[in-house]
């Protein structure tokens, strides 16, 4: 059983390593945290955290750095978590508030995560099971060529290009615009996509030749690709030059790292295996990570969700010597406040 004293001794051993990068002794801990004991029962106290496997010498002679046991032990004894300061909030509120559109809500979420916490920064793009048919506009651009345009209410918009055969005109197109919205709008996107694949049937003739259903179909295809499109998992990265720069924190290569970030797979998988805590953030350490080219590495993860769309996760990936009251803080913000303006 550790005691309480050993308990604290590995919280600032956590704390200087994290700092420091550097093994962290007996000696030092007398001189810059307030034991008020001597060296020789501070070493007690790191023999007892080194018989649980809380810390290890990474060399003979050297001071001791936590093990993944001891990060995790640190970490959920978090009473609470270091507030962001006032001008990283103002940060977050101003720079992701200047977004127009989802893509750019996340493009900016991925940047600023990586500039507030040094590490690899990812976010996961939201599921839109439930969300909702807002609009669909069919804009002539040129003879033969139609945008796509596909609103929803979690605030996706997509857009695609059309190159129909033949030329619809503009009484024509704003007939199909209007039947499209009529029997579309407020629709589940899974449910408007089954209409629209047969939506061109229902067109009234004579107006509607079939070479002109032919049209409408071509044009509806473009826009049931776009929801089906929506609904592919993703993730989008920023700050893979920080994951580089602590490259010395991994005994082998980053490059495995890089390549699981890359791939995806292992990390949506792990993203959805991920439950919240009572901070509101999920943390995986080094080995807690099924995946084996993730053993070296921590991530920091919460949840976001915006009108019309399913819980989707953020958070930041780096090595398990990392800030974890940082960022766990600035993971738990950003996510709260990308749900509030998703909401909106």
């Amino acid at each position: 059983m550790v005691s309480d004293r050993s308990l604290e001794v590995l919280r600032v051993i956590v704390q200087d390593y994290v700092a420091s990068r550097e093994p962290v002794g007996s000696k030092s801990i007398v001189e810059r945290h307030g034991f008020e004991v001597s060296a020789a029962t501070i070493r007690n106290d790191m023999a007892a955290l080194e018989e649980e496997d809380l810390i290890v010498a990474p060399h003979t002679s050297s001071g001791r750095v936590p093990t993944d046991k001891g990060y995790r032990l640190f970490v959920d004894r978090m009473s609470d978590l270091r507030p962001l300061s006032h001008a990283q909030r103002q940060a977050i509120e101003v720079f992701l508030g200047e977004s127009i559109d989802v893509d750019d809500v996340l493009a900016r979420t991925v940047r600023l995560l990586a500039q507030l916490t040094h590490q690899v920064a990812l976010v996961q793009y939201p599921s839109v099971s439930r969300a909702r048919v807002r609009h669909i506009e069919f804009v002539p651009l040129a003879p033969h060529r139609v945008l796509c345009v596909l609103i929803a209410d979690s605030g996706v918009v997509e857009q695609a290009v059309a190159e129909p055969d033949d030329e619809l005109s503009e009484s024509a197109l704003a007939e199909l615009r209007a039947q499209v919205n009529a029997q579309t709008a407020g629709l589940r996107l899974v449910d408007a996509a089954a209409t629209l694949r047969t939506l061109d049937a229902t067109l009234p003739a004579p107006r509607w030749t079939p070479a002109l259903r032919g049209i409408a179909a071509t044009l509806c295809q473009v826009i049931v690709e776009q929801i089906e499109g929506t609904r592919q998992e993703r993730l989008i990265m920023a700050g893979a030059a920080n994951l580089v720069r602590t490259e010395n924190d991994f005994s082998g290569s980053v490059t495995p790292v890089l390549e699981a970030i890359e791939e995806q797979v292992e990390l949506l998988k792990l993203f959805s295996e991920m439950a919240q805590d009572q901070h509101g953030v999920t943390v995986r350490i080094g080995r807690e990570n099924a995946s084996a080219t993730l053993t070296e590495a921590s991530v920091v993860a919460s949840g976001y969700a915006g009108t019309g769309s399913d819980v989707a996760r953020l958070g930041v990936l780096g090595p398990t010597r990392m800030d974890y009251s940082n960022n766990m803080a600035a993971v738990r913000a950003v996510a709260r406040y990308l749900s509030r303006l998703l909401g909106e």
